[in-house]
């Protein structure tokens, strides 16, 4: 027998859906795009819309991918409680939510912000949804570093809501959240392998083992410690961002390395992914913060 939700419950089910947590760290990506495009010469209502289609279609992305993903999902214990496999909510019923929150998204991006952030919105539906959920997600070990494109769309979408075109802004925003974004699943995977290798997914600590994925997530990292000098060589950020940008890329490079010395790949990878989140919440906040005055 499946379980039902409370009616009064119901709202919560559909806002699980949707991965609140993904979205406030993704939100928090599109703000700094924006605020790096804007410095203090905030639009407030092109920001206000661009939040408003950001969150209605990464909303859309999540959903559509707990519908993909259902099957999967009975088969590993940290999700085996979701509304799909628990059967507290129809697929019918959260296809139909899929579509019409990506729907209002997109719309909103398009009409209300510009035609760039709308492509981009749609080039991060698409890429999470299809190229990443439905085929590489499931058959290949690339699925983390392609699927990390349409993860870096968040900053991107807010960088062109300000300047409606593609300039080097953009291009640097996208690689912050592109280069973070592997060695942060992968530590997950790491942490996760026996549930990954049960449900069946082709994760690279699955496939290729965990000293593998432990050597493959220090030239992400080490790519990112250049990355914030760039930002102020070109003006997009202040010395202060350089300066912190560098010590938290080299603090996370400093644990990647120590896992290559440890056997207690469970303690390592929980520090890893931990620390991770913590990286780009601060580094998101900095740049907003150091471009404040520029």
């Amino acid at each position: 027998m499946t379980e039902k939700p409370a009616r009064d419950g119901l709202w919560k089910e559909f806002i699980q859906l949707t991965k609140p947590g993904i979205i406030r760290s993704n939100l928090l990506a599109a703000v700094a795009g924006f605020w790096v495009a804007a410095k203090w010469d905030i639009p407030w209502g092109t920001l206000l819309w661009m939040i408003v289609g950001a969150t209605l279609t990464m909303a859309s992305s999540c959903v559509f991918n707990n519908y993909f993903d259902r099957d999967f999902d009975t088969k590993m214990e940290r999700t085996q409680k979701r509304a799909l496999p628990s059967g507290r909510l129809q697929p019918h019923v959260v296809l139909g939510y899929a579509i019409a929150l990506g729907i209002a998204g997109l719309l909103v991006l398009f009409l209300l912000v510009n035609p760039v952030a709308g492509l981009f919105g749609l080039i991060g539906v698409f890429g999470y949804v299809v190229v990443y959920t439905l085929w590489l997600k499931r058959t290949s070990t690339w699925s983390t570093s392609v699927g990390a494109i349409p993860g870096a769309m968040p900053p991107v979408i807010g960088y062109t809501a300000v300047t409606g075109s593609v300039d080097l802004g953009a291009v640097l925003m996208f690689a912050l959240l592109f280069l973070w974004q592997p060695p942060h699943f992968w530590a997950l995977g790491v942490l996760r392998v026996e549930e990954y290798r049960a449900a069946g997914y082709p994760l690279l600590p699955v496939v290729k083992g965990i000293k593998r994925t432990k050597w493959q997530m220090i030239p992400y990292v080490v790519l990112l410690l250049p990355l914030s000098w760039v930002f102020y060589w070109f003006g997009y950020a202040g010395i202060v961002y350089a300066i912190v940008g560098t010590i938290i890329n080299a603090a996370w490079l400093y644990v990647c390395i120590s896992g290559l010395r440890t056997n207690n790949n469970e303690a390592w990878s929980r520090k890893a992914f931990i620390l991770s989140i913590y990286a780009i919440m601060l580094h998101l906040i900095v740049i907003i913060l150091d471009t404040m005055g520029k």
